[in-house]
């Protein structure tokens, strides 16, 4: 059961129990959920060009969307509240939603930096141009997943088209299978009163092809490691209702979805998603699609975070393996020279575990395969978080190698190397 002081309702708290995480991320939540807003959020809400919002239509489904305006847009006034200058899109499924005391989810974004960080609450004053959130809970995200993109924005003064679907159109399917990223939204509401209950907005990435669909109302996609809140997963065990949106990042439309969702614990086709935890099966009641429902646009940068899959574990001493990684997608990876490292992310694999580091490069270039040696410190939160978290088949992301501690071969001078560490 969700007591007083946890950050947690009950239905998150029984799929941490069930996946063994309950005793180790509740004291870590705890200090990073938070009953506020701290400075340090105000201020990255305050420079976004768009936010994230899931709620509830007069029926009780859950929508999610993109609400949008200049840098500004999101204030917020005290530590405790949220301001929002803007209204949903004409024909948006949430055009009417924003009453006092609908349940809100906030989801702010920075693709181009992959930081995020969400927010729930309820709609505290609604106004003609805008509405008010008063907080509930508040917390930030790791980078997992995200796919950098470069935002500009672009008035066509086109009037926004929607139209309504209750299936998926061959056109509908090659923009779902093609997308590379979504946004979810779920609730759960409880009796009484608890900062836990209400509306989520969350983020979920992948290569192209993540997000099948399967028949012509049904979609089916993977659910990967992520910080062991399972806010969304939880969500979903007391209420199975959910909205996801895809967003056209070049054309600027969006694609609304609602309807209920099955959580596959242990699929036979989990191979088929390299790292996923389970698969979640999406049964659609309504699609809305608007074109030219925002006035931003998107370009990828292209290629700058790859997701590795850890192939080989290699015990080099008691206190020292190597990790070797390839390409998740089986593209080819970026060559490097000796001396170079390789900066990687440590997401989602326990609590503690959201850091990013750099590590010497073990092997020789030309491999098609990275490897790093890593000793273990007791005290060194990411030392840890390999050893203890990171077994084959797991999936990170890492940048380009880099460095320029580099040897020229064709110099005269005499070198002098100094080990450290695991060694040269």
């Amino acid at each position: 059961m969700a007591t007083a002081s946890s950050p947690f309702h009950a239905g998150e708290q029984q799929v941490q129990e069930r996946l063994g995480v309950r005793d180790e991320i509740e004291p870590w939540a705890r200090k990073v959920v938070r009953g506020h807003l701290p400075d340090e959020h105000r201020r990255f809400y305050a420079r976004l060009p768009f936010v994230v919002v899931a709620a509830r239509d007069g029926s009780g489904r859950p929508w999610a969307t993109l609400l949008v305006g200049e840098p500004g847009f999101v204030r917020s006034p005290d530590a405790r509240s949220l301001a929002i200058d803007a209204r949903p899109a004409a024909g948006d499924a949430l055009e009417d939603a924003f009453a006092r005391g609908v349940d809100v989810g906030f989801l702010g974004i920075e693709l181009a930096t992959r930081r995020r960080n969400r927010i729930n609450g309820r709609v505290s004053a609604p106004g003609t141009g805008g509405f008010e959130v008063a907080v509930d809970q508040t917390f930030g995200n790791c980078p997992q997943y995200i796919h950098e993109r470069k935002w500009r924005r672009e008035a066509t003064g086109t009037t926004p088209a929607r139209r309504a679907h209750d299936r998926f159109s061959p056109e509908l399917r090659r923009w779902i299978e093609g997308a590379d990223t979504f946004f979810i939204a779920t609730g759960h509401r409880g009796e009484g009163e608890s900062p836990t209950f209400g509306m989520d907005a969350s983020h979920r990435g992948g290569e192209p092809g993540f997000v099948r669909v399967v028949g012509e109302r049904q979609l089916v996609f993977p659910d990967y490691a992520g910080n062991d809140h399972y806010n969304t997963i939880g969500n979903l065990l007391m209420d199975p209702r959910a909205g996801i949106v895809f967003v056209d990042f070049e054309h600027g439309g969006l694609l609304q979805l609602t309807g209920r969702v099955r959580i596959d614990w242990d699929s036979p086709e989990l191979d088929r998603y390299p790292g996923a935890r389970r698969l979640v099966h999406f049964d659609l009641d309504e699609a809305v699609e608007i074109e030219h429902a925002l006035p931003l646009r998107w370009e990828k940068a292209g290629g700058s975070i790859r997701s590795l899959r850890m192939v080989e574990k290699i015990r080099e001493s008691e206190e020292i393996p190597s990790f070797v990684f390839e390409s998740r997608d089986g593209g080819p990876l970026a060559d490097f020279r000796a001396g170079q490292h390789l900066p990687v992310e440590l997401e989602g694999t326990g609590p503690g575990c959201g850091v990013s580091r750099t590590y010497s490069l073990s092997n020789g270039p030309g491999q098609g395969r990275y490897r790093i040696s890593v000793k273990r410190h007791p005290q060194g939160v990411a030392s840890r978080c390999l050893h203890d978290n990171i077994e084959v088949g797991a999936i990170l992301s890492a940048r380009a190698p880099a460095g320029d501690f580099l040897l020229d071969p064709s110099s005269p001078r005499p070198v002098v190397l100094v080990s450290a560490g695991v060694g040269l």
